[in-house]
């Protein structure tokens, strides 16, 4: 995949706390999927099985495809790319049974709560965009509601203000409109929001909406990517973020130590 030419990515040292802020954010949007919660792990599993009954494999090389698509895009990419002998429909059919079984179990990957809640307490407007229909959403969330509470905005992927799924900006533009709406906010430049993302489809999504973009990719899909042109800044878990870096408050944490 080309993604779309953007400003240098700056890059802060992981694990350190950066000293002068490098850019201004007043907005946090968040992907869900494989950035907040297990569920990419889920998704490549039940994929994978599904696949093996027509006697095809799973890559990653196109799963990376697939990331970031509402279903119906990427059902009809899977099968035509895989060569299943099913129909998209048959699929999701399939892959639905088993979500059932699965999501429910999912957790919060590392890193996500100590934000989430550090975010939340410094009154920092945050937001999910997910391209999970609303059902899955809340198969997933059910069993996460001590992470999925603390959002101000919760847009997911079959909202009807979505017009486009990413790579188009849409989902993050009525995320944004959504935040401003329910803080009271005026106006809030696209510059001053920060994007998190796991995908390369999801990053070009935030990079077409001219905001700045965190990527946190999965091991094997940053193997596929060793360079990716667009995002910010590219980490390889949340444990690793430094707020600062963002002219967002610090963790509480840090300024014990700082003071010490």
């Amino acid at each position: 995949m080309t993604m779309p030419s953007s400003a240098t990515p700056t890059t802060a040292p992981a694990g350190t706390t950066t000293a002068t802020p490098v850019h201004h954010i007043d907005y946090c949007i968040f992907d869900m999927d494989g950035l907040l919660i297990n569920t990419e792990t889920l998704y490549t599993e039940i994929t994978s099985e599904i696949l093996a009954r027509y006697g095809k494999k799973y890559d990653f090389e196109l799963k990376a495809k697939l990331m970031g698509l509402r279903e119906k895009e990427s059902a009809a990419i899977l099968v035509r790319d895989s060569g299943a002998d099913m129909t998209p429909e048959e699929y999701l059919h399939e892959r639905h049974l088993l979500q059932l079984e699965r999501f429910p179990h999912c957790v919060p990957l590392p890193g996500v709560m100590r934000l989430i809640k550090h975010l939340k307490a410094k009154k920092i407007p945050i937001a999910v965009a997910t391209s999970s229909y609303r059902k899955n959403f809340i198969l997933k969330s059910t069993n996460n509601q001590p992470l999925f509470t603390l959002f101000d905005v919760i847009v997911c992927g079959d909202d009807p203000a979505i017009q486009n799924g990413k790579p188009n900006p849409d989902i993050f533009f009525v995320a944004r409109d959504r935040l401003k709406e329910h803080f009271g906010h005026e106006e809030i430049k696209n510059e001053n929001c920060l994007v998190f993302e796991d995908s390369p489809i999801g990053v070009q999504a935030g990079v077409n909406a001219e905001m700045k973009v965190l990527w946190v990719p999965d091991e094997n899909i940053g193997r596929l990517y060793p360079v990716l042109e667009g995002p910010t800044q590219r980490l390889d878990s949340l444990e690793k973020f430094d707020p600062v870096f963002y002219n967002l408050p610090p963790f509480e944490d840090e300024v014990e130590n700082n003071d010490a």
